[in-house]
């Protein structure tokens, strides 16, 4: 169910929203983060298995018997984590301009 602040929104406002500055920023922001940390979030995992698979580069000792692959799978856990709390702290951002969105669009419902 939708909260009560949209469950008022009329579908054809759509294109009204759409066209504002403040929603126009929100989308400009999300894309400039997330088209980047995706395509390092691909690079990053897809590196292991074609590595692995195509060269010795990561069977080499690095700590005693542990293996450069061993070192680079874990990195992914950590580097998954750490996308994570980039996001959370980033999305905190794309919600106030959300809201503000939503503010401007009732503000202007109820004029």
């Amino acid at each position: 169910m939708l909260p009560k602040k949209q469950q008022n929104f009329e579908h054809s406002r759509y294109s009204e929203v759409v066209n504002t500055n403040t929603f126009q920023q929100l989308m400009a922001e999300k894309k400039r983060f997330i088209l980047p940390m995706t395509v390092f979030f691909l690079l990053f995992y897809f590196s292991l298995p074609i590595l692995t698979a195509y060269t010795d580069v990561l069977n080499q000792n690095a700590i005693g018997d542990i293996t450069w692959a061993w070192i680079f799978a874990f990195a992914q856990f950590i580097m998954t984590w750490a996308l994570c709390m980039i996001y959370t702290k980033r999305a905190k951002r794309f919600d106030e301009l959300a809201e503000k969105v939503i503010a401007d669009m009732d503000k202007e419902a109820s004029s």
